[in-house]
């Protein structure tokens, strides 16, 4: 597990770990590419995550309960697939304005936006209306595996 990264996500806002990370980026050796690929990626989980962490809902991909977020957490919905259900999920909790589809129940849940995540989603051609749908890019998969270990690179 990465502390650094953990300590961070525990104890900072959304802004406070994005400009560690743009920090970090602009000192590191990673080409351009990856640095205009990265802050987007991490903005888009972190409009979610942190939103669930301050209602106390954090919940892994397979819907069980988590009691803190830690660097583990994030690189889990990290994935591309498990990214694209928290979508649904969260979309489907704001709709029926309770949390669905997890180990919670009888939970207080507050409206959580999804338009970063759903603009870099659609952004990546991931499909946001069909859940069902795999239709994405297998390079572009590739892609966020890459922002991964360089987040994780970045963060260690």
């Amino acid at each position: 597990m990465n502390d650094n990264f953990t300590k961070l996500l525990q104890n900072s806002s959304q802004e406070e770990i994005i400009k560690v990370l743009e920090d970090k980026l602009k000192n590191s050796e990673e080409p351009d590419f990856w640095k205009e690929k990265i802050i987007p990626f991490t903005e888009a989980i972190l409009s979610v995550l942190l939103p669930l962490k301050e209602q106390n809902i954090l919940f892994n991909p397979e819907g069980q309960i988590v009691n803190t977020i830690d660097s583990e957490l994030f690189f889990r919905w990290s994935d591309l697939v498990c990214l694209k259900t928290l979508a649904f999920i969260i979309q489907e909790s704001n709709e029926k304005n309770e949390l669905v589809r997890t180990d919670y129940n009888n939970v207080k849940y507050s409206y959580i936006d999804l338009e970063k995540l759903g603009t870099y989603l659609s952004s990546n051609r991931v499909n946001i209306i069909d859940e069902d749908s795999l239709d994405f890019p297998m390079s572009i998969y590739n892609l966020h595996q890459g922002m991964i270990t360089i987040i994780k690179n970045l963060l260690n």
